[in-house]
């Protein structure tokens, strides 16, 4: 798959997700065979780039290529000039933001909130894709609402506004996160347009990822919040989609160090107060989804310092790799024993 001149080493790409792709996460997700890894929503008003909030998300420093940033705004002016602004930072792809479902995003006009207005749509684009230097994306829902579920007019208006790839979650506005994504609208859109496209929405393992693919089409898939606690899962649908298999499961030694080196990162990256805040959501994430993982949410919420905290999910993750020996051992000695 090409974007631009860009071509993407996977067919599987991460979400951009506000409070969660910050670097550290992006340079993990890469790491792990994620094609792509937008940053963190980022306002088009130029007058708020000054808060360290912003500045973080604008941080690409050591990042692999190509990079990619991503814009929210309702004025194709403010937009076009945070494009090149972000380009001359070092921005390679510039996705615009037409799918947060959130109030504060959708009150101000932004987000899905402009796909009620599909004039208001084309123009952004014409003027982004004419003001920037590098391919422009277009992340989105199937509609506003379920009486008002344009994503195919929005699609092929991006398409002839020359913008270079989709992505389409399968919800509308009206639906938030709430029950199933449906896929029919994006299998629709794939029909009506030729650039690249990427299903969004409830995929959350290698055999979904397949299903969704061989439905819609697809030229790819986003994961957004399969990727909580587990940006491996990358290699596992990687893996699935090209051998046609589950891959073999990661060793623990691995998780551990991923895990461990994670919390390094976003110390380095945030400092101590932010740092030790942000890891929290991430372990609380991580150990959930640790198969026969210690339950130790509270003492990890507890931490009151990086070095505490990081001393404590090491002895934690320790103890987790020795039971898990030990229970693969006495799973296997019975195995043996039954023969």
């Amino acid at each position: 798959m090409r974007i631009g001149p860009y071509e993407l080493s996977s067919h599987v790409v991460l979400a951009p997700m506000a409070g969660v792709t910050d670097r550290p996460f992006r340079v993990i997700a890469r790491r792990f065979g994620a094609g792509l890894a937008a940053s963190e929503m980022i306002t088009s008003d130029v007058r708020l780039w000054s808060t360290r909030k912003t500045q973080l998300r604008m941080d690409h420093v050591g990042e692999p290529e190509p990079r990619v940033v991503q814009l929210a705004g309702a004025d194709p002016s403010a937009l076009a000039e945070a494009a090149r602004r972000n380009i001359d930072l070092g921005a390679q792809i510039i996705d615009i933001n037409m799918g947060c479902p959130a109030k504060k995003v959708c009150n101000r006009l932004c987000g899905s909130a402009l796909l009620t207005d599909e004039k208001l749509v084309a123009n952004i684009l014409e003027t982004v894709v004419a003001a920037s230097s590098v391919p422009v994306t277009l992340k989105t829902r199937t509609g506003w609402s379920r009486d008002l579920r344009n994503g195919v007019r929005i699609a092929q208006l991006a398409e002839s506004c020359g913008v270079a790839a989709l992505a389409i979650h399968g919800r509308t506005r009206e639906d938030f996160y709430d029950g199933a994504a449906e896929y029919e609208t994006i299998r629709e859109i794939r029909s009506r347009v030729r650039i690249p496209l990427f299903a969004n929405g409830d995929i959350d393992s290698p055999q979904k990822a397949r299903a969704v693919l061989d439905l819609t089409g697809a030229t790819g898939v986003m994961l957004g919040r399969a990727a909580h606690g587990s940006p491996w899962i990358f290699r596992d649908v990687n893996y699935f989609l090209s051998r046609g298999k589950i891959a073999p499961a990661l060793p623990l030694s691995e998780v551990r160090a991923t895990i461990l080196a994670h919390l390094e990162t976003l110390y380095a990256f945030y400092g101590e107060g932010t740092g030790l805040r942000v890891a929290r959501k991430h372990l609380g994430w991580y150990f959930e989804k640790l198969q026969d993982a210690p339950d130790v949410h509270r003492e990890l919420m507890a931490a009151s310092t990086s070095a505490s905290q990081f001393a404590l999910s090491k002895k934690c993750l320790d103890h987790w790799m020795q039971s898990s020996a030990e229970t693969a051992v006495a799973a296997w000695g019975g195995v043996a024993a039954c023969v």
